[in-house]
């Protein structure tokens, strides 16, 4: 019953969003960055209801008679951007009290009207992964949400094939989840924190065999340990395993225990993919890397390279983009493709780890990530070329509905605003007295 509910529920958001857009709109004379395949200069893109009509040369696409027609000329448009690692909305996972939480679930805490998601979409964002902290050998699970103007956490579900909100499952090893100094139940050693995974995932093998034994019958299924459960739900590949690591000798661990239990990992952060590329590429893991211009912070990042996603590239891997917001600020998303091409990669692939790489590491390439028919309306309006760092973000519009104008001066500040403007629940200062500080 739960389930039909949900499935109800997920029906009537898309009701409620297509209304919103009962007459199509035609943007024309664009050039369409469809990452999907070449860049279509005075192209024209057609929404309605929610939904990509069409996208294509002027001269192929018909514009319907009753569309809003607007004028994009000398603009390019091109797909929402896909986050597949994002802390926006404040939200926490796991407590110091174990190193594993896999019960825990990111969605009961965070807040959707926290103005960082409004910093996400006026940097062209409509896909997010948030996700809780690295600060655990398994912190909790990841929420995977659609960045449309909601009031509660509610409407920006994504909802997966039964009906559930869809999201992922978040590990880390290294420094963060050793938590070295500490006094608490943490492994404080890197073959120590494998153990404690293992350990886990085979108390969820056999949890997994119990259950399957049962065959449906309650009488015999074992007591409900919904750490267990989410567990298993990796085994079986229901959700994706987002495992925080750096060093190449912690990828291949990462690596090592997805092979051994048959989970599906998508690598994030992999500073040091350029040594272990080959490999990584051979395992088949996906890479979300992030492309800052200022790391540190940590000794095992010493080695970072923008070259990671030429050297992933290369070797064949998929390459994904991230922000891990507020590492880096969601309105400077884009700017890591930009960077990565200046470092080897290639532009086509670059503008695919924006997208389409980051919605197929989210299992969602159906629906987002790049402009074909029949998929969502997910869009960016740009003033100018992606990879440009003159290139201003226009308007965001996810399923049809615009979420962010840079022209509303409301819009705007988030876009352009400092600090404060993207931290709403931390207090601020307007003025000091002279010697003073902030208290």
């Amino acid at each position: 019953m739960k389930r039909v509910l949900a499935v109800v529920i997920a029906s009537l958001c898309v009701c409620l969003a297509a209304r919103a857009q009962e007459r199509p709109v035609a943007f024309t004379g664009a050039t369409l960055v469809t990452v999907s395949g070449p860049a279509v200069e005075d192209g024209v893109l057609v929404v309605h209801k929610g939904r990509i009509v069409a996208a294509g040369a002027r001269a192929s696409v018909s514009v319907p008679r009753d569309a809003q027609v607007v004028d994009a000329r000398g603009k390019t448009i091109m797909p929402g951007l896909v986050d597949t690692h994002s802390h926006v909305g404040g939200g926490s996972g796991g407590d110091g009290s174990a190193p594993i939480q896999p019960d825990v679930r990111i969605l009961d805490s965070i807040d959707v009207r926290d103005s960082g998601l409004r910093r996400a979409r006026a940097g062209g964002i409509t896909t997010v992964n948030v996700m809780p902290g690295s600060g655990h050998l398994l912190s909790g699970q990841t929420l995977y949400l659609k960045l449309r103007r909601g009031k509660i956490v509610d409407d920006l579900f994504i909802r997966d094939a039964r009906g559930e909100p869809a999201g992922g499952i978040k590990m880390a090893n290294g420094t963060n989840s050793l938590r070295p100094g500490s006094t608490g139940p943490f492994p404080g050693t890197r073959a120590k924190s494998a153990a404690l995974v293992r350990e886990q995932f085979t108390r969820a093998q056999e949890y997994r065999e119990k259950v399957r034994r049962a065959g449906g019958d309650r009488s015999k299924l074992p007591p409900r340990d919904l750490a267990l459960e989410a567990l298993a739900e990796a085994l079986e590949g229901r959700r994706v395993v987002h495992f925080h690591t750096h060093r190449h000798d912690d990828i291949l661990t990462a690596l090592r225990l997805a092979q051994e239990f048959g989970f599906r990992p998508v690598l994030h952060h992999v500073s040091e993919a350029w040594k272990v590329a080959d490999e990584i590429a051979r395992a088949k893991a996906p890479a979300s890397v992030i492309v800052i211009d200022a790391p540190g912070g940590k000794l095992e990042t010493m080695d970072v390279r923008m070259t990671n996603g030429a050297a992933l590239e290369r070797a064949g891997a998929l390459v994904g983009f991230h922000t891990d917001d507020y590492i880096t600020d969601s309105r400077f998303f884009m700017r890591q493709a930009g960077l990565a091409v200046r470092a080897g990669m290639s532009r086509e692939r670059a503008l695919r780890a924006l997208t389409l790489s980051g919605a197929e590491m989210l299992g969602l390439k159906e629906r987002v990530g790049s402009l074909e028919a029949g998929k969502d309306a997910d869009f960016v309006v740009l003033s100018g070329d992606p990879l440009s760092v003159y290139t201003k973000v226009l308007e965001t519009w996810v399923e049809g509905v615009r979420v962010f104008d840079r022209g509303n001066p409301e819009d705007r500040l988030y876009a352009v605003g400092g600090y404060g403007a993207g931290h709403d629940r931390a207090v601020h200062y307007d003025c000091f007295e002279d010697g003073e500080g902030q208290r």
